[in-house]
């Protein structure tokens, strides 16, 4: 067996050592040496080694392969972070809990991203982070329908406020903010939103169009979710953006370019299509 030495987060680092144990020396079924636990390096017998397949550290991160630890251990162990993560009020500290957690829970995964071009790979690569991202707020908040469904539905709670003179006119412009991703969908689709809305309005839950297949279905069953934090963020960020630039005295936007009609000089050419009546001369 390999000695490893790796720097861990100083905060996580302390608490563990109160706890007894780390994660990894856990999932590998090693002793931690840890100057919390009154042991020290010098005194590192073979019995408190670990073992795994493999185990990989960089900079930043551990990846441990198939670890040998005792599985009742594993289960204390996870059972202890789960109450971290309860009483932590740290966002940091809770996401590395949650790392940890996973590690033991549900193992590790290796994705190989490959392509024949190096641009063609970074594409491959951002599209799994992307993936996985999306997989970790779903976990933290669910899922509702995708393509623009849950905005929609949302849309009646607005109906209970009774506004008046800007924040009505601040209400309906909401409402037709609500409804765009779902327009844009349709647009990017060659259908027409205000129809697409419209209809989806008309049904009820996950009913919604979908744009890959041109129907409209139930999108949960059709795999078409979103993580709810994510829909929920767009919103609270748009309208955050929205109000700063109510209060902004000035603001600097790009002046659209005039587009030149294409093709405008050689349109008189059309009439040369005359030119096959002369055949009929011939």
């Amino acid at each position: 067996a390999d000695v490893l030495l790796a720097h861990e987060d100083a905060a996580l680092h302390a608490e563990e050592g109160r706890n007894g144990g780390g994660s990894d020396a856990v999932l590998t079924g090693a002793e931690p040496v840890m100057e919390e636990l009154g042991l020290k390096l010098e005194n590192l017998t073979i019995s408190q080694l670990g073992t795994a397949d493999s185990v990989v550290i960089d900079k930043d991160t551990t990846t441990i392969v198939g670890g040998k630890g005792n599985k009742e251990n594993i289960e204390s162990r996870i059972k202890e972070i789960r109450v971290q993560m309860e009483r932590t009020t740290s966002d940091y500290d809770r996401e590395k809990l949650q790392e940890r957690l996973a590690r033991l829970v549900g193992g590790v995964a290796v994705i190989k991203v490959g392509a024949q071009t190096e641009t063609a790979m970074k594409e491959k690569k951002a599209r799994v982070e992307d993936a996985l991202h999306a997989t970790r707020a779903a976990a933290e908040e669910g899922i509702v329908p995708g393509g623009g469904v849950a905005l929609l539905r949302a849309l009646g709670a607005l109906d209970a406020l009774a506004l008046e003179g800007g924040e009505k006119i601040g209400l309906a412009i909401l409402r037709r903010a609500m409804e765009e991703p779902l327009r844009q969908i349709a647009f990017n689709a060659g259908v027409d939103g205000s129809i697409v809305v419209q209809r989806v309005k008309e049904g009820k839950g996950p009913f919604g169009y979908n744009a890959a297949t041109d129907a409209y279905e139930d999108l949960v069953k059709a795999g078409v979710i979103d993580p709810t934090k994510v829909v929920r963020s767009a919103l609270e960020n748009a309208a955050s953006v929205a109000g700063l630039m109510m209060t902004t005295m000035a603001m600097i936007v790009e002046k659209p370019k005039k587009e030149e009609p294409a093709g405008g000089g050689m349109g008189g050419m059309g009439g040369m299509g005359g030119m096959g009546g002369m055949g009929g001369m011939m």
